[in-house]
């Protein structure tokens, strides 16, 4: 696909990933619509990294929990910007068991609702703009949480609603690229240990975990390391540009994680 003078919409745009993913955007020659809610001693920030990308943007305040202020959102995009190019569905609430605790109703709603329901109710309302497009785009983010769940090193990261959202995110993934074919391509990137995600920059990497914790979901990646920004949004870019023939999808990138830590021995001389 070639980017310059396509519009694209992405969600939780405020900071961390979905920030970086419209302002690599931006700079490819997009118009983007960008989509914010809470987080707001981030607002100027974010204000200030777009008015000084010299592209064509706007920001929306919208509750994305709200399925009339989506419709209201698409309505504004369809009368600013005529059809949508690209959807980057990055919309979630991840509760840390080591943050939060046990569970009360009311955080595992938050999670559930936000990770994945909202993520259905934006492709709803957005489909129709997707379809004006001669060839359009959509990528979902999940986690792997939705294979590893409350279990090994990342236990204190993941709770059991947020790990179930993120799986259903899979089946919309899988859905949604019936649906849109062909001339909507439908992926997902299910995202492993990332700043501003899981690691770096959240609370509960820098102030909860241990050293001790945070060593052992390094020794568990392969990779060495957690995912960075940059990662992420390589893989989209690389989803948008340069796979053509991939719908329906599921790009793995945690550095290995779920493989786990351990390696391959030198093959044994055997006894035959």
């Amino acid at each position: 696909m070639e980017l310059k003078g396509k519009t694209a919409l992405v969600l939780g745009a405020v900071k961390g990933i979905g920030r970086a993913v419209a302002l690599a955007l931006v700079r490819e020659g997009v118009r983007v619509a960008l989509t914010r809610h809470d987080w707001h001693d981030s607002f100027m920030e974010m204000e200030r990294a777009f008015a000084g990308s010299g592209s064509e943007y706007e920001i929306y305040d919208v509750n994305l929990l709200d399925s009339e202020q989506i419709g209201n959102l698409k309505d504004k995009l369809e009368e600013r910007f005529g059809a949508l190019d690209i959807l980057i569905n990055n919309i979630e609430r991840g509760g840390w068991p080591a943050v939060h605790g046990e569970y009360i109703q009311e955080q595992w709603e938050l999670e559930v609702a936000t990770t994945l329901r909202a993520k259905r109710w934006v492709f709803n309302e957005m489909l129709p703009l997707l379809k004006r497009s001669q060839e359009s785009v959509v990528i979902n983010f999940s986690s792997i949480a939705a294979i590893v769940g409350r279990s090994g090193p990342a236990a204190p990261l993941f709770n059991e609603g947020y790990s179930a959202a993120v799986r259903g995110v899979s089946l919309l993934t899988e859905t949604w690229a019936r649906l849109g074919a062909p001339s909507i391509r439908v992926n997902e990137i299910m995202l492993g240990i990332f700043e501003s995600r899981h690691a770096q920059g959240t609370r509960g990497w820098e102030e909860v975990l241990t050293d001790g914790e945070k060593k052992a979901i390094i020794d568990h990646t392969p990779l060495g390391r957690t995912g960075t920004l940059d990662d992420a949004v390589k893989a989209v870019l690389f989803i948008i540009k340069d796979a053509p023939y991939m719908t329906g999808a599921v790009l793995r990138l945690d550095g290995g994680y779920v493989l786990g830590g351990e390696r391959v021995p030198s093959m044994p001389s055997g006894v035959v």
